[in-house]
Order: C-alpha cells, then sequence, then structure tokens
C-alpha cells in the first residue's frame, strides 16, 4: 500500500500540471516559438531579450525553454486525457456488449482484440500517424484506438461475472431494456476498476505522446511538447547543453509518476479486498 504521503504529493504535483496548462499562456514570460540566434544556447538564469530572464535557459534557436515548458504542459494532457476518453469509450461499449451477450458477437471483438495486440502499438502508432500526418487529433485519434484493448478485456471479464447475479436477473424480471441493463445496471458496478485502469492509461499515453513527437510524429514542430524538447536537445547534449534535456525530462518523470501513484492509492482504495488487511 502507497504511504499516505505520497498520493498527496502526487496530487499536488498534477494540480500544479494542471494550473499550468490551463494558465501556460498567461504565464510564460516569453513566446515560445520566438527565436533569437544571439541569444542561442543561454544558460539558466541568463539574460534573455529586452532585459528579460532565460529562467531554464534557451535552446539551439534561442527559444525559451521555461515557455516552452509550460506551453508544453498542455499538449501532454490534452492527449493523454482524451486519447483515454477516447479509448475507454470504445473499450467500455465493447467490452459490455461482448460479455452480455456472447456467443459469435464476443468471438469477433474478442479476436480483434487479438489482432491489434498481435502487432507492437508504436509500430501501429508510426504507421497511421506517417499516413495520416502529424497533429494533435490525428495523435489522439490513433493514442485512443490503441488503448481500447485493455477496457475491452477488463470489462469483459467484469461482465461476464455480473450478468447471471441476482440484481441483474431482477432487472430482467421488471422489463428492463437490454440497453437499461447493460448502461445502468451492469455499468455502474464496474467504474471503480476502470477508474484505476484509466490512471494508469493516462501516464502511459503520456510517454507514448512522448515518444512519438521525440520521433518526429507526434505534433507539428510549431507546437511545442515535452517530446519534441527532448528530441530538439540530441544534438546539444554532447556540448554539455544540460538544461535543454534535463528539465523536459523532469516533467515528463514528475508527471507520469504522480498518475502511477495516484493509481496505485486509488486500487487500494477502491479494492475491498485491500480494505479489509488495513
Amino acid at each position: 500500500m502507497v504511504a499516505a504521503k505520497w498520493p498527496v504529493l502526487a496530487l499536488l504535483i498534477l494540480l500544479v500540471v494542471v494550473i499550468v496548462a490551463i494558465f501556460g499562456p498567461m504565464i510564460a514570460p516569453l513566446d515560445p516559438n520566438r527565436q533569437n540566434i544571439m541569444l542561442r544556447l543561454a544558460e539558466p538564469m541568463g539574460e534573455g531579450p529586452r532585459g528579460a530572464t532565460f529562467w531554464l535557459g534557451s535552446d539551439a534557436l534561442g527559444r525559451d525553454v521555461f515557455s516552452r515548458l509550460l506551453y508544453g504542459a498542455r499538449i501532454s494532457l490534452l492527449v493523454g486525457v482524451c486519447a483515454i476518453a477516447v479509448g475507454g469509450t470504445i473499450g467500455v461499449v465493447a467490452g459490455l456488449v461482448s460479455g452480455y451477450f456472447g456467443g459469435w458477437v464476443d468471438d469477433v471483438i474478442m479476436r480483434l482484440g487479438d489482432i491489434q495486440l498481435a502487432f507492437p502499438f508504436i509500430l501501429l502508432a508510426i504507421m497511421f500517424l506517417v499516413v495520416l500526418g502529424p497533429g494533435v487529433i490525428n495523435l489522439i485519434l490513433v493514442l485512443g484506438i490503441g488503448q481500447w484493448v485493455t477496457y475491452a478485456r477488463i470489462v469483459r471479464g467484469q461482465t461476464l461475472s455480473l450478468r447471471e447475479k441476482e440484481f441483474v436477473e431482477a432487472a430482467r424480471a421488471l422489463g428492463d431494456s437490454t440497453s437499461s441493463i447493460i448502461f445502468r445496471t451492469i455499468l455502474p458496478n464496474i467504474v471503480a476498476p476502470l477508474t484505476v485502469i484509466a490512471s494508469f492509461n493516462v501516464a502511459s499515453v503520456i510517454l507514448a505522446e512522448a515518444s512519438l513527437s521525440f520521433l518526429g510524429l507526434g505534433v507539428p514542430p510549431s507546437v511545442p511538447t515535452w517530446g519534441s524538447m527532448l528530441a530538439e536537445s540530441r544534438e546539444q547534449l554532447i556540448a554539455n547543453k544540460w538544461w535543454l534535456a534535463i528539465f523536459p525530462g523532469l516533467a515528463i518523470v514528475l508527471t507520469v509518476l504522480s498518475f502511477n501513484i495516484i493509481g496505485d492509492w486509488l486500487r487500494d482504495f477502491l479494492d475491498p479486498r485491500l480494505k479489509e488487511r488495513r
């Protein structure tokens, strides 16, 4: 079980990230895309344009790393949350239908999931993004579709165990429609495990977005992201320009770690068997 202080710290970190993502444009001291070759590769706390300060230094094009870091939080959270919403919706509906009806419907949905799992996800994402082109919407769709199998399998298993329970039989006896039984009787009883899985998956999607942006397949180059900032820092690491990789890398690590800690805490909190042990 996660120590009580760690979930609180993780929530505080995520709260800061959310605030930065929402109010980044108002907090950022400089335009994240404004280039100034004369001030390129300035060290942290170095002199910026017009007497301003590069709090976290500048990159190879003279852009403010701090401002780009603030803007990058918006893309990471937007992609993470929206991709989970897309994948979770598809997976939950597919799992409910598969588990409730069974038979050939179950076979078709699960075999589609098996086919997708037979291919490495990162290769599928690269293939689709090469065809569709970079962009936030395309990235969300690709990452979301890549997550649906996890939700479908979990929801299917839960539905199989619930569809013969007494309260479901009672709903059938009262004449409730199939859609009402699925979405109003069964679904509310499987929200807890879905919440835990979603918290973990947000972290994995943020990492996937950073990886694809690192490869240049995420969002357009004009949009700052933590992954693209890491990619741009590769050539400068040899010259010991450490701040170009440390700050976006630290932002990714802290955000992903916070989501994982929250997911671990939710698992402990929502699992009745773990509650009994406490």
